[in-house]
């Protein structure tokens, strides 16, 4: 089976990208992970890829004069590797446009709400103000706009009469484990595509079930 080559940006502990590790693990996966990048030495998710055998480079930053140099870097280690899709998964850095735009529809984000709500930081905490009954989390491709672009998969998740920030937070990572792999298998396998601003799954394809890991309060 020829897999998809994926290139993983992560800024943080990279729970998400240890959920790719995971599903990449089967042979019966569709796709494999080439390289590991991080824009922070103290990355823990640059620990998880070694333990795996996998490449892991940091691209750090402060090491660069402005942000095209930066990305260039970026963009030189996803090219060396031959990366046909980039996952970002945690990158706490925003992407400027020259840089999407070299990896238009081939760049996928993972982000904790139910986009178009609630775009940018602390998304648990400002759900849980506004008093919604619901949170999610969105795979979507990336478009220069701040958390925007064609939507692959979501997720609703209710939110408890008792939820806190802390456990909608650790619940929201359960649906996102689950999510993050199966949006990345649609693709590799061509069930998906993007059509204008939206995305367009093959009429034969039926979309796993990522939405019912945690009972209904």
């Amino acid at each position: 089976m020829r897999k998809l080559r994926l290139g993983v940006m992560i800024s943080g502990s990279g729970t998400n990208l240890q959920a790719l590790i995971d599903a990449c693990a089967s042979e019966h996966y569709p796709a494999t992970i080439e390289v590991v990048i991080s824009n922070r030495p103290e990355a823990k998710g640059l620990d998880r890829a070694r333990e795996a055998g996998i490449k892991a480079v940091c691209i750090d930053h402060k090491s660069y004069e402005d942000r095209p140099t930066f990305e260039d870097a970026i963009h030189e280690c996803l090219s060396d590797h031959k990366v046909q899709l980039v996952c970002l998964a945690g990158f706490m850095r925003l992407l400027g446009a020259d840089f999407v735009g070299r990896w238009k529809d081939r760049m996928i984000n993972i982000h904790p709400s139910l986009l178009p709500s609630y775009k940018g930081l602390h998304t648990h905490a400002r759900a849980l103000e506004d008093g919604v009954k619901f949170a999610g989390c969105t795979v979507h491709y990336v478009r220069p706009e701040m958390d925007n672009g064609p939507i692959i998969m979501q997720a609703a998740i209710p939110i408890a009469p008792d939820e806190t920030e802390e456990s909608l937070i650790m619940k929201t990572l359960k649906y996102e484990h689950r999510m993050y792999p199966a949006a990345v298998k649609l693709i590799a396998e061509g069930k998906v595509r993007v059509s204008g601003n939206k995305v367009a799954v093959k009429e034969d394809v039926e979309l796993p079930e990522v939405g019912l890991i945690s009972p209904v309060p």
